[in-house]
């Protein structure tokens, strides 16, 4: 476990840059979590070739910090655009993105899980999903658009709009997840496809098919985002 104080860890392995989130929580996306993930981020771009992201062992995430989501509008939209911007940053960042999903992952976190390029997932009891509309909160618009390019058609639907949430198996059907392993096996079997990434794609094509890919959705989630924050609000 690592120290709350400094629930984000880097370390840069065989050309792989390693980011651990671990606040001894449940993981929630705070500002200080958020900032630390972007510094992160900025070094991995700089240094790496492919990003690996693990949770702690039986959370991933639980989204973002609740605390900050119901001290009222402002709070909620500050944090929410922050983090939408995170998102959109993995959505589009110029290096493969690997996920080590530890357990449950719920909300943004489940949003996180369609941002990046493979997910292995531990089996257990956990649970995976968006709830936004389960806890009073809708949708934003980027979130939307980041799913409806990873989930099955079916799944999209029951996700947004009926806030289904997946166990691991399922969330592999889904879309959520590609692969699902014992737990004792996620950060390994994470880490050897983040190097086998770093190792087999050439950066500047991948670099390059990454922006013609999803290049302008981004672009164009991130003009919107101000009208997306502005129709956000905790639901009755």
């Amino acid at each position: 476990m690592n120290d709350a104080a400094d629930p984000v860890t880097y370390r840069l392995t065989d050309d792989v840059a390693v980011v651990t989130i671990d606040d001894g929580k449940a993981n929630a996306l705070s500002h200080a979590v958020l900032e630390r993930l972007e510094e992160s981020f900025d070094r991995a771009q700089d240094e790496a070739r492919a990003l690996l992201v693990i949770g702690r062992p039986g959370k991933f995430s639980a989204g973002f910090d609740l605390s900050v989501m119901t001290a009222g509008p402002e709070q909620a939209r500050g944090l929410l655009g922050r983090g939408a911007l995170l998102g959109l940053r993995l959505f589009e960042f110029p290096i493969p993105v690997v996920l080590g999903v530890t357990g449950h992952a719920l909300a943004m976190g489940g949003i996180l899980l369609c941002c990046a390029d493979v997910r292995i997932a531990a089996a257990g009891p956990f649970k995976l999903g968006l709830n936004e509309v389960r806890i009073g909160m809708p949708v934003p618009r980027f979130a939307v658009e980041v799913c409806r390019s990873r989930l099955t058609p079916p799944a999209f639907t029951q996700a947004m709009h009926l806030a289904t949430i997946y166990d691991p198996e399922g969330a592999r059907e889904a879309g959520f997840v590609d692969e699902v392993v014992d737990a004792d096996q996620v950060v390994d079997r994470a880490a050897e496809v983040a190097t086998e990434l770093a190792a087999s794609l050439h950066a500047a094509p991948f670099r390059i098919t990454r922006a013609n890919c999803r290049g302008a959705t981004a672009r164009l989630l991130r003009e919107s985002l101000d009208t997306d924050l502005s129709e956000f609000d905790v639901a009755t």
